[in-house]
């Protein structure tokens, strides 16, 4: 991405197929080692959120994107350092993170039923971020909203709605509120055509997100008592002497790829009944993908009917949520060359 010429920028769609290629192995090696492998998610956890955190640093040192960030003189140098806005966005992404990990290691729930809630979920949040911040809501955004919740009601219709347990749904909730937070700074501090304010966001956030995890697990893990403390602190020992290592690892960088190529898509500087869609449809046809994997290699059974109903619904949403954009997008291609059968808009100058 460059701040001098935003034609030069990638296009959204090569950030979605970057989301996309990231989080196949992510979700299918997740659900995998937990439910093949004899391997708690909370003892995932530890090692690959330093995994993520080291790919962080790793990607935006190779994109030399520090520069972009806030920067603060300490002992007569220069850091880089997040605002209070990005400090608190990071922390909902550092809140995404490990739920969205957990949401596919949690037995007898598929990746697939996992992904309906989440996505639709984030669909269904979409109209509530525009009302708060009182921007007006398109018919096609109530028209997206009825097919996402005419999804999670196919989702939960089939047996596997049966086997949410209270922390799935702890998972969710905690999981739906991050992202309603982080998707209103992002729409307020973010979102316009300032390549550089976009790109100071993502750095600003990204160095706080998996920092903040991995401090929030050592402390859990090392500080209190339980049975998520226990399998938290096998995270950081003995797991270490597991045949799960490089999986753990690998499921941590994918995991950050996912962070990274999703965040650069929300940032996008069109709206979000365009950006949330395009992040939503690679997820869910990532989880799909990785089903129909698991189910051909390691035999997990296919994917339940009603789930894949529910899929349909919500890729319908996104359908519904991207024509008028991409409409708009014909129209003023069109009327640039003055040869359109309909009135064209004013331009700014008139």
């Amino acid at each position: 991405m460059s701040d001098a010429d935003p034609r030069s920028d990638p296009s959204i769609w090569w950030f979605a197929f970057g989301y996309f290629a990231s989080y196949v192995p992510y979700s299918a090696l997740t659900k995998y080692v937990t439910s093949t492998g004899g391997v708690s998610g909370n003892t995932l956890l530890p090692l690959s959120a330093v995994a993520s955190m080291v790919g962080m640093f790793a990607f935006i040192s190779a994109m030399r994107w520090w520069r972009y960030a806030g920067r603060h003189t300490v002992a007569g140098v220069s850091v880089p350092v997040p605002s209070r806005w990005t400090l608190l966005s990071g922390l909902c992404t550092a809140a995404i993170i490990p739920t969205t990990t957990l949401a596919y290691t949690f037995s007898g729930v598929s990746i697939v039923f996992m992904m309906l809630l989440m996505r639709g979920g984030v669909l269904v949040i979409a109209p509530v971020v525009d009302f708060v911040a009182r921007r007006r809501v398109r018919w096609f955004s109530w028209i997206a909203l009825a097919l996402s919740i005419s999804a999670l009601l196919a989702a939960f219709s089939g047996t596997a709605s049966y086997n949410l347990t209270v922390v799935a749904v702890v998972d969710l909730v905690i999981y739906l509120a991050a992202y309603f937070v982080r998707l209103r700074f992002m729409s307020r501090l973010a979102k316009s055509g300032d390549n550089t304010a976009r790109l100071r966001y993502f750095v600003e956030e990204q160095m706080v997100a998996t920092p903040a995890l991995v401090a929030t697990l050592v402390i859990w893990a090392f500080a209190f008592h339980g049975p998520m403390s226990d399998d938290l602190r096998l995270g950081f020992t003995t797991f270490w002497h597991s045949g799960h290592v490089a999986t753990a690892l690998i499921i941590g960088l994918f995991s950050q790829g996912t962070g990274v190529f999703g965040g650069l898509v929300l940032l996008d500087k069109r709206e979000n009944t365009y950006c949330v869609p395009v992040n939503r449809a690679s997820s869910i046809l990532a989880g799909l993908f990785a089903s129909g994997v698991l189910a051909w290699v390691a035999g997990t059974g296919r994917v339940d009917a009603n789930e894949l109903v529910g899929a349909g619904l919500i890729l319908a949403a996104i359908v519904v949520l991207s024509l008028p954009a991409l409409w708009q997008k014909r129209v003023t291609r069109d009327c640039r060359s003055d040869r359109v059968p309909y009135p064209c808009p004013p331009s700014p100058r008139e």
